[in-house]
């Protein structure tokens, strides 16, 4: 069956970085689109960034570009997240998702950026 694990998130300052994975598995995976998105204590969750099957067509939400960088590795079915320069308000729980899977959500790994 269809499975996401995220993983790499933790506790970061100001200005820090991190680099998340995304293991699936159940689908052909280098045939789909792929997205990061996240959802904040009491906020909607929100699409982050989004890279197409092959790798070479990228899209940010506005409130990332210039610091996350969305990349994939079909050979391993694994999809990156490199947030640099992280803030505050990037902290969420994160997850990765194929929207031509809609009811397959992993658990999400937290991402926490404090001082």
């Amino acid at each position: 069956q269809v499975q996401l694990v995220e993983s790499g998130g933790g506790l970061v300052h100001p200005g820090g970085s991190l680099r998340l994975s995304c293991a699936a598995s159940g689908f052909t995976f280098s045939s789909y689109m792929m997205n990061w998105y996240r959802q904040a204590p009491g906020k909607e969750r929100e699409l982050v960034a989004a890279i197409a099957p092959a790798g070479r067509i990228t899209n940010y939400a506005d409130s990332v570009k210039g610091r996350f960088s969305i990349s994939r590795d079909n050979a391993k079915n694994t999809v990156y997240l490199q947030m640099n320069g992280l803030k505050p308000e990037d902290t969420a729980v994160y997850y990765c998702h194929a929207p031509r899977l809609p009811v397959y959500w992993g658990q999400g790994t937290q991402v926490t950026v404090s001082s």
